[in-house]
């Protein structure tokens, strides 16, 4: 059996090895998550409140430790991920304080002498998680799991191995006792059997569109429930009206998050066409100023890609649309896993560039007629997760705010994830939310309860 290798985007002569677990030792965790679900089950809030808080303090406490590790095994700037680190403690503390109340049996007037709804953890919950924010999609899947009383069980991506193991350790630490939260190391082609195991009683899944699809034809033959966050083509729209300074402003973290690395990251820049002409020139100013080099630099605004393949990838895509008439107008060159940020103007629906998921530092410019082109560009995509709107209209925010086909739309702001909304998308981007009330809901037995 391969094992699972974690090399150092920024200096790939860094590689860790972390064996897989084995069949027999696979079998053992799964039935350890069991038992400890009858368990864990039984506890109350007050305790899920004071060990998740725990948690949420170690994040804190060691913020800098663990974003020195994400950053050595994925290459993101570390003062990025060091706040990957505070937002997973946020997340956690905000679960400790709200679980109970979201979780609180709903009385139902019926003709019966009482009905409720009530709430009860389904079990354990498998949760395959990417390699882009390796410590924030775990916590944003963990902590309203674990405080709705289910065990949990991480299937994490090969190259983060050493944050997945870390992430173990935490909840370890803290009292949830053993079997609570377990790190399967093992490669992707081992998640269908774990799926199909009777003691996983459910699973989410951060990932590609393909993943996705493969994780939905499991979990749909073996009549599990799931949820699945995938890609997004997030749109990026900018009106005559907008206010372009406040725009310009929100460019540059809204596409280069993560290194670009992000589902929920500008991917296409849509803009009416006479401000375009003020914006793209501008853009193109800020960008020249950012600072490329080493991660672990507090001054370094862009660090390497994941890996050598992604920045390959990026690499087409630009090629590819330029090719197909897309104009380059600064940056694109690669060197190793590093991607110099690029402008590319002129780009069209057929182009990778606006057709495809685009996990790096390019900014795509399409220009649109009209509001209405605007819309029908931004809607023209696969994928429907999350799209920001910089505009002073208001018949334009009500257009766009009730026909654009997305998980959330963000008025001149940048599109987020925040513990108090729920997140998820429609078309290709999946189904399901996570966060919230509505996050916290999706993997627990809904049960209506009649007494006469």
């Amino acid at each position: 059996m391969e094992v699972l290798k974690s090399i150092n985007p920024y200096d790939p002569k860094r590689i860790l090895n972390y064996p897989q677990v084995s069949d027999m030792n696979l079998a053992v965790l799964l039935g350890r998550a069991r038992t400890a679900w009858y368990q864990y089950r039984e506890t109350g809030f007050q305790a899920r409140e004071e060990w998740m808080n725990r948690v949420a303090a170690i994040l804190r406490e060691r913020s800098r430790e663990f974003a020195e590790l994400i950053t050595t095994e994925m290459g993101k700037p570390v003062k990025e991920s060091e706040a990957e680190v505070r937002k997973c403690a946020w997340v956690c503390e905000f679960f400790a304080a709200h679980a109970e109340e979201f979780l609180r049996d709903r009385v139902v007037a019926t003709e019966a002498e009482e009905s409720r709804v009530v709430f009860e953890p389904l079990g354990p919950v498998l949760a395959i998680m990417p390699w882009n924010f390796p410590f924030w999609q775990v916590f944003r899947c963990a902590a309203p799991a674990l405080m709705a009383g289910n065990t949990l069980l991480l299937k994490h991506a090969s190259n983060v191995q050493g944050c997945a193991g870390a992430i173990e350790r935490i909840f370890d630490d803290t009292g949830f006792g053993e079997g609570v939260f377990q790190n399967l190391a093992m490669s992707s082609d081992r998640v269908e059997g774990v799926i199909a195991h009777e003691y996983v009683r459910a699973v989410a899944l951060t990932g590609s569109e393909d993943a996705g699809r493969a994780v939905a034809a499991a979990a749909g033959h073996n009549l599990k429930k799931c949820v699945l966050e995938l890609g997004g083509n997030n749109a990026f729209v900018i009106l005559n009206d907008a206010n372009q300074e406040l725009a310009l402003n929100i460019a540059l973290p809204a596409r280069l998050q993560n290194g670009g690395q992000s589902c929920i990251a500008a991917k296409r820049f849509i803009l009416e066409s006479w401000i375009a002409e003020d914006f793209i020139p501008a853009l193109e100013k800020r960008i020249g100023h950012l600072v490329m080099g080493d991660p672990m630099d507090e001054k370094t605004d862009i660090g390497p890609l994941s890996s050598v393949k992604q920045a390959q990838e990026v690499e087409r895509q630009v090629k590819e649309s330029v090719e197909q008439g897309a104009r380059l107008v600064r940056g694109g060159h690669r060197d190793r896993a590093f991607y110099e940020p690029a402008l590319v103007t002129g780009v069209k629906p057929g182009m990778p560039l606006f057709d495809e998921e685009v996990f790096g530092p390019v900014f795509p410019m399409v220009e649109a007629d009209s509001p209405e082109h605007a819309l029908e560009l931004s809607n023209r995509s696969a994928f429907g997760l999350g799209m920001q709107l910089f505009t002073q209209s208001e018949s334009a925010m009500k257009m766009f705010l009730e026909k654009a086909e997305e998980g959330a739309v963000f008025v001149n702001a940048m599109v987020r994830s925040d513990p108090r909304l729920p997140f998820g998308g429609v078309k290709n981007s999946g189904f399901g939310r996570e966060l919230s009330v509505e996050g916290i809901r999706e993997f627990v037995n809904i049960k209506t309860v009649w007494i006469d």
